[in-house]
């Protein structure tokens, strides 16, 4: 059971890694590539919906939000795209992102936390 969550775990970080240079391909439509970056930020991000330190449940918005995000975002990405980008991870995956990923997860979360109040306000 350990073996295959450690190995599920590292395919699921081989695909943020192509979800990530996907991003950057042009041939990316722009709204998969703006729901990437939210699920590249809520993967890198140290807040959650649901903390972790609560039983079982806190690891359920990880085990599920994720994994779902990613489906979603490879529906939106063509395959094409998503065959180069996991064939450039596994052979050069992406620096640790650093300074870059840390930027990423400020400005989505100031984004949403924007758009969030905006809707809010709107009559």
């Amino acid at each position: 059971m350990r073996q295959r969550l450690t190995t599920w775990a590292g395919a699921l970080k081989r695909e943020v890694a192509a979800l990530y240079l996907a991003t950057r391909d042009p041939r990316t439509p722009a709204a998969a590539r703006w729901l990437a970056l939210a699920v590249i930020a809520y993967a890198l991000s140290p807040i959650d919906l649901i903390p972790d330190v609560i039983p079982v449940l806190g690891y359920l918005d990880d085990l599920l939000l994720l994994p779902l995000g990613l489906w979603l975002c490879l529906r939106l990405i063509p395959d094409a795209v998503m065959q180069d980008c996991r064939r450039q991870a596994a052979t050069r995956p992406p620096a640790a992102l650093g300074r870059r990923g840390a930027i990423l997860v400020v400005v989505v979360y100031v984004a949403l936390v924007a758009a969030v109040v905006g809707w809010w306000l709107t009559p």
